[in-house]
């Protein structure tokens, strides 16, 4: 007789490929013409064009839904389908009712929708009524959520059209995107490699054009790394700021470390765009999370005002290989043509915020993920290694540490931190961390910088099935902006380049190699400027608590100075 695991995930694939199968032929076509049109049109258009009536929902669905078919067929990024209600919404009937309607009203007298016909993914931890919200789990197939997120409410309410529901890893925690339920997904600039986690499938999807809108979570990168590895922008705002109730986590009840809801966009314009609509839709009355904070305009550009911007090169833990270095520089050389300040930043106890997080987070010794797994179930890699350094007995955690800690202080250092904690323990953790937030404050303020840039991951997207030599650990660039709760967004620069971008031949045998720490070893010995030829590489900018506004202005910022150097970053038709 089949497993519990077994029997799950034949349910969940077989459901998926019936809603496959249902679909109409017309998503295996071409785009027209018409939809090409439709498809090139940025969010504000968008929504313009249906709002008046010149472009129909349903058209919209029809262009975004065969992009759609095509990017799960090339990298299996889709845990379920909704096209069949995806327009069956009040927004819709009202618009359409007006359209036909012989009484002269028009869809200039109904209520607003700022996101009329605007196509917005959901991860597979947002709930949908209806629909399951696995988080990577099979033990969640079957059940599907009783009532949608006040997010998604909102959503539907302004317009969106709520189409597909994009996969995730085994427990959400991982740098691939992978699970028993719905297998592997693949990156759709190069489909040997990955894209990144845990809101992988929602990176891919829009990569391909597929979605305008990936609303995604985010705890140490979730959002931010996948686009980076799949060549989108993206932003993770503070807490309070995004509708976040009703968004599922593989570890509920956390809170020393925020877990936020942060949408991923195919453009810069489509995701300020969307921020500022859905802060317009006063998402407080919706969701009890969100702080009744009105949109503050800021407009960096026009006050053509010179900004100081802190580089940090490296997070204490691994240096960025050479391509997301290039990708850094390019960057800090385009603002200095500019006229900008750029200077290095060196933040107080990077390192330390870093292990205090990773304490914070497997306070539980990872029990709510391992007991979330069926009997046979798989985690990554990267996730079971770290579960299991947790666990560990501290009589032998000690012991390694003592024979380890000449050679590789630091991986020493995390065998001396990384255990259950008690609720004291727990609660000293908590005011040593808002120490730290104190500190970096206070260091911010005096070298009066207005943003913080940074990778966002020391790799470029990595080879399939070598997370585990890289590790949960490599993300050290983007979680340090989640414990601190700042405000951070990553747009893509450039690409990789097998030249440019090389490492020596023999590399992985000189000093500098063996002067590395087990973590840096691990992340430069899956780098491979050759196989990761013409992958985007991104790159991350921080603001403080709160400075939505402000950040999204920088990210303009940063283009605009890219475009003045001659090197705009340029998507690329995937599917």
């Amino acid at each position: 007789m089949p497993s519990l695991l077994q029997q799950a995930r034949a349910l969940k694939q077989h459901e998926r490929q019936a809603q496959i199968e249902a679909l109409s032929a017309v998503y295996s076509a071409p785009l027209s013409d018409k939809e090409e049109k439709i498809h090139a049109l940025p969010l504000a258009r968008l929504v313009s064009e249906c709002s008046s009536g010149a472009v129909a929902p349903r058209d919209v669905l029809s262009a975004y839904g065969k992009k759609t078919l095509a990017a799960q067929r090339l990298t299996n990024c889709i845990s379920d389908f909704m096209f069949d209600e995806a327009l069956d919404i009040p927004a819709f009937a009202e618009y359409s009712s007006a359209g036909e309607s012989d009484t002269g009203s028009s869809s200039a007298s109904l209520r607003p929708c700022p996101l009329l016909g605007v196509p917005v993914s959901l991860k597979d931890t947002v709930d949908i009524a209806g629909h399951d919200s696995t988080m990577g789990f099979a033990r969640h197939v079957g059940h599907p959520a009783a009532a949608s997120a006040p997010l998604v409410r909102m959503l539907q309410d302004a317009g969106a059209i709520l189409h597909a529901k994009t996969t995730v890893p085994t427990g959400l925690l991982a740098i691939e995107t992978a699970s028993d339920t719905f297998g592997h997904t693949a990156n759709p600039h190069n489909t040997g490699h990955s894209v990144g986690a845990s809101t992988g499938g929602g990176g891919a999807l829009v990569a391909c054009g597929g979605s305008v809108v990936e609303i995604a979570t985010d705890l140490a990168g979730s959002a931010r790394i996948p686009a980076h590895f799949c060549g989108v922008w993206g932003l993770k705002g503070s807490s309070g700021r995004f509708p976040t109730w009703g968004t599922g986590t593989s570890m509920p009840g956390l809170e020393t470390v925020p877990i936020l809801a942060a949408p991923m966009a195919r453009s810069l314009a489509d995701l300020e765009e969307f921020w500022r609509r859905i802060v317009s839709m006063k998402p407080w009355t919706y969701d009890f999370t969100c702080a009744p904070l009105p949109w503050q305009k800021v407009d960096l550009l026009v006050e053509g005002r010179k900004l100081k911007w802190g580089v940090i090169w490296q997070d204490g833990v691994t240096e960025p290989t050479p391509a997301c270095r290039r990708s850094l520089s390019l960057v800090i050389n385009a603002l200095k043509a500019q006229g900008h300040e750029v200077v290095d930043f060196t933040p107080p106890n990077i390192s330390e915020l870093l292990t205090v997080g990773y304490q914070l987070v497997f306070a539980d010794g990872g029990a709510q993920i391992r007991d979330a797994c069926l009997p046979g179930e798989q985690l990554n890699a990267p996730l079971k290694g770290t579960i299991d350094l947790v666990r560990l007995p501290r009589l032998l955690k000690r012991l390694l540490a003592y024979w380890s800690r000449a050679k590789d202080p630091y991986y020493a250092s995390l065998l001396d931190a990384m255990h259950p904690t008690t609720v004291l323990e727990e609660r000293a953790l908590v005011v040593r961390r808002d120490a730290l937030r104190a500190a970096w404050h206070a260091r911010w303020a005096a070298e009066h910088l207005d943003f913080v840039l940074t990778v966002p991951h020391p790799l470029p997207a990595l080879e399939t099935g070598t997370g585990a030599r890289a590790s949960l650990i490599s993300s050290g660039y983007t979680f340090l902006f989640s414990m601190l709760d700042y405000v951070a967004g990553v747009l893509p620069v450039t690409t990789v380049d097998k030249a440019a971008d090389a490492l020596p031949a023999d590399f992985l045998s000189s000093a500098k190699f063996n002067a590395m720490n087990s973590v840096g070893q691990g992340v430069w010995s899956v780098y491979d400027a050759e196989k990761m030829h013409g992958l985007p590489l991104g790159v991350q900018i921080a603001g403080r608590r709160l400075e939505e506004e402000k950040v999204l202005e920088g990210m303009k910022v940063i283009e605009a100075a890219l475009r003045q150097a001659g090197t705009p970053f340029v998507p690329k038709a995937l599917v």
